[in-house]
């Protein structure tokens, strides 16, 4: 029988499609981190104050970039290059989803509409995040080589998505509302529909390298189409809701530095 637990283990234990899974993983990190750093100096100067919460954002997503990087060193591998078609980020981009690469390279001052749209989009991908490492955590948070990086990256997770649903409620009460409301509603979409192709994509990669037969991949197939089918129904709306967490101030300190592995 299929389970989700047996497939990453599947990933895990094969040291070619592990370097696969690790690559993407760093890869998306490094270029989340380098998009924080990069409005963190942008921001609207009416929302400074918002800068050291984004630059903190940022380094917490290059050190889990350094992480997943750190994971192919012990076993002695190397990253290799991410194909286009699990390129989650720039995918999301391409879709008009966040703010562009070209505004972010720029030197003009972001508006204080950009500083909302990107933490409404951020408030979705973070979701996704947070849910997946919830998983990994429940799945391999005891694994002897994986343990340690993934609760780390769990709790920072969790830290980002908290961030995210608290300064959303400030700038709603401030009159930003409808703005985020309908940034939250068409991030959540696009990124329902790229997360549908990007596991599509993945999973044609990883039994390449691991020769999953026909039957086997047309049910995985199968299982990524039901899911986007759930979410385009009914599951979006948990990547839009907005609510006070638990944890306040999550970004307000500096960044736990990395531990060695």
């Amino acid at each position: 029988m299929l389970t989700a637990k047996g497939l990453f283990q599947e990933i895990i234990d094969n040291d070619e499609s592990f370097r696969l899974f690790c690559s993407i993983a760093a890869s998306g990190e490094s270029q989340g981190g380098w998009e924080n750093a990069r409005i963190a100096a942008l921001v609207a100067p009416g929302m400074r104050s918002l800068a050291p919460k984004i630059t903190r954002h940022g380094a917490d997503e290059d050190k889990h970039g350094r992480i997943f990087n750190a994971l192919m060193r012990k076993r002695g591998l190397e990253p290799v290059p991410v194909p286009p078609d699990t390129d989650y980020t720039m995918l999301l981009e391409h879709r008009g989803i966040g703010l562009a690469h070209e505004k972010l390279r720029a030197d003009r001052p972001l508006t204080e509409e950009d500083v909302v749209v990107y933490l409404a989009h951020s408030r979705v991908t973070e979701q996704r995040a947070a849910d997946q490492m919830d998983m990994l955590v429940a799945y391999f948070g005891d694994h002897p080589e994986l343990g340690k990086a993934i609760h780390m990256i769990d709790n920072d997770e969790a830290n980002h998505l908290a961030y995210c649903h608290e300064e959303l409620l400030r700038l709603a009460r401030q009159g930003h509302g409808r703005l985020i409301q309908r940034t939250l509603r068409e991030s959540a979409l696009a990124e329902i529909q790229v997360y549908r192709d990007v596991s599509l994509a993945v999973m044609r990669h990883m039994g390449r390298i691991l020769k999953w037969p026909k039957p086997k991949a047309a049910v995985l197939v199968a299982g990524i189409h039901a899911t986007y089918a759930y979410e385009r129904a009914a599951g979006w709306h948990k990547m839009v809701d907005l609510r006070m967490p638990e944890r306040l101030n999550a970004l307000g300190g500096p960044a736990t530095p990395a531990p060695a592995f």
